[in-house]
């Protein structure tokens, strides 16, 4: 079935009215906008009602190639430097602490589904694409893909895809729900900022008057920063330095973000959010359970493998948080930054309501794009 693009990206934006209304005039006011967006589209992309992660999208490549990274633009303008210097060293320990989980969490999974026995030659690669993609995201996954021929392996490589994104999306359900659900059951106070403990329950909180000047002025500014950016990342390739265009993009918005007139502008929040939650519907489109079927018994095994890779990597995150008496939130961030990378993390710091862990969520994902290639191969050589 072919799905027109202007349909879905409608069903898409249904999705976010959907999910609004249903957190403003319903009993779900509890859970936030994020998680209902997650979860509407991956009911409508199961249900065939949207396309599925294989069927895929020209929306959906819009949406990872130009809406999240512009989403970091957006709503990078409110960011307060000095709140951002007491996240960096907790959230390096987090983030630390979730890549020693994320590599004992893959070889405790392969152990336990015999992974050797099951993917004979393909076992390192495998092995060092779930360490990369959960220590960084899906680029450090496929980096390892390309490198050892995995996309040539079509039933293999899909059931990795699959489950992937499946995880990837009940993941963010995941770290969305853990702080609210621990700051109630052990009435924790945070350590950095009691006033942002909490995720708002208000949707009015995301309320702002904007003009058509001040909205044009910041859709010309993300346009021309996001341009300028994947210029930035393809010089400095050029000159043999790999550095990444979020990181550039980042760079732009914090400069912008100190020029008065540009930080007092309405609208860059609000722009920010729909982003965010455009992004975050995508994700649930891409969590395709009918994917898992049509690979047979791999499917199972993949599955416990993540299963017990993200057991053991929360685990481990949410102990350390524990023991040193961070906030579940920023251990969240830390831990989506692991798991989906900076588009994830600033997603969910985003739906936390934690502004002061915006810039520390990308920093860290970029981190961890960086460190998860370089880590996935040294994990599939050792177990060459």
């Amino acid at each position: 079935m072919i799905f027109e693009p202007l349909y879905v990206l409608g069903m898409l934006c249904l999705s976010i009215i959907i999910s609004e209304w249903l957190v403003r005039k319903t009993f779900l006011k509890h859970l936030s906008t994020a998680l209902l967006v997650i979860l509407a589209v991956a009911v409508s992309a199961n249900v065939g009602l949207i396309p599925s992660a294989s069927q895929g999208s020209v929306i959906y490549t819009g949406v990872f190639r130009y809406i999240a990274p512009l989403s970091i633009f957006f709503l990078l303008l409110d960011v307060n430097l000095e709140s951002i210097r007491k996240a960096g060293a907790p959230m390096l320990l987090l983030f630390a602490a979730g890549m020693i989980g994320t590599v004992l969490g893959v070889i405790a999974g392969m152990h336990l589904i015999d992974g050797q026995e099951h993917f004979g030659d393909f076992y390192p690669a495998v092995t060092g694409m779930f360490v990369g993609t959960y220590t960084g995201g899906s680029v450090n996954f496929n980096a390892l893909a390309l490198h050892y021929n995995i996309m040539e392996e079509g039933v293999l490589y899909a059931g990795m895809t699959a489950v992937d994104n499946i995880m990837t999306a009940i993941w963010m359900v995941v770290t969305l729900a853990i702080p609210n659900l621990l700051n109630r059951k052990l009435n924790r106070i945070t350590a950095l900022n009691t006033t942002h403990s909490q995720p708002t329950t208000n949707p009015e909180n995301d309320t702002e008057s904007i003009g058509i000047m001040s909205f044009t002025i910041l859709i010309t500014m993300g346009i021309f920063s996001l341009w300028i950016s994947n210029l930035g990342a393809v010089w400095f390739a050029s000159l043999g330095l790999e550095v990444p265009s979020i990181l550039i993009l980042t760079t732009i918005a914090l400069v912008l973000a100190q020029i008065p007139a540009i930080h007092k502008m309405a609208g860059g929040h609000l722009l920010g959010l729909f982003c965010v939650y455009l992004f975050l519907a995508v994700i649930g489109a891409y969590c395709e359970i009918a994917a898992m079927g049509q690979i047979g018994d791999l499917a199972w095994m993949l599955l416990v493998l993540v299963l017990v890779t993200v057991i053991v990597h929360g685990l481990l995150v949410y102990g350390v948080a524990a023991i040193g008496k961070i906030e579940w939130e920023l251990a969240s961030v830390a831990s989506q930054a692991n798991i989906g990378g900076s588009s994830t993390a600033l997603a969910l710091a985003k739906s936390l309501n934690r502004m002061d862990l915006y810039l520390p969520g990308i920093l860290i994902g970029a981190l961890g794009n960086g460190v998860g290639t370089y880590l996935g191969f040294i994990i599939a050589r050792w177990f060459s």
